[in-house]
């Protein structure tokens, strides 16, 4: 997500800091959602992706329905 975003803000020819201004978030938001931080507030992306004329979407993993996915701790690796 975080080169797409990249990608796009520099095909529409906008400085962080105008991408920034536009989505109502900070610079330094901007900057860090470029490279990939691992935790960032949902909403501010959103109202980047709207900016730049993307969306996000969610899809279901390929697993049978009956079965409820749990992510791999350490115990059970």
């Amino acid at each position: 997500m975080a080169q797409k975003i990249h990608a796009r803000r520099r095909t529409l020819r906008l400085t962080q800091d105008e991408l920034a201004d536009l989505a109502g978030v900070s610079t330094r938001f901007v900057h860090e959602l470029e490279h990939a931080k691992a935790t960032v507030r949902l909403d501010k992306v959103l109202a980047i992706l709207h900016v730049l004329g993307l969306e996000l979407s969610v899809t279901d993993l390929r697993v049978p329905d009956a079965t409820v996915y749990r992510p791999r701790t350490d115990e059970t690796a």
